[in-house]
């Protein structure tokens, strides 16, 4: 399971993304970081607007408690969601990471 961090109100975790997927999903752990399959390219920030899209979606928050403090242009990244607690975080990933198919 990937590491997540908790500092102050915010969880603070690594993402190793995937673009070009048929569909957002997570798609389990990778070195440490959750892995993301985004449904959109890697051009014009549009896979990171998908990936804030995702992640809010998906923890429940609004978008504006997504960020990604670290890795914008590149597939790894670190993100921050403001407003949950760990165990909700592991929660909601473990539960989407089991969704998922290849």
């Amino acid at each position: 399971m990937p590491k997540l961090t908790l500092s102050e109100d915010s969880v603070t975790f690594s993402v190793r993304v995937v673009p070009r997927a048929s569909k957002s999903a997570v798609a389990g752990d990778l070195d440490g970081a959750v892995k993301i399959r985004i449904a959109a390219p890697p051009v014009d920030g549009e896979a990171n607007d998908e990936l804030i899209r995702f992640l809010a979606k998906l923890l429940g928050v609004g978008r504006q408690q997504v960020e990604i403090i670290s890795g914008a242009t590149s597939k790894n990244k670190i993100v921050r969601i403001t407003g949950v607690t760990i165990e909700d975080c592991q929660k909601m990933l473990q539960q989407d990471s089991l969704n998922f198919k290849l």
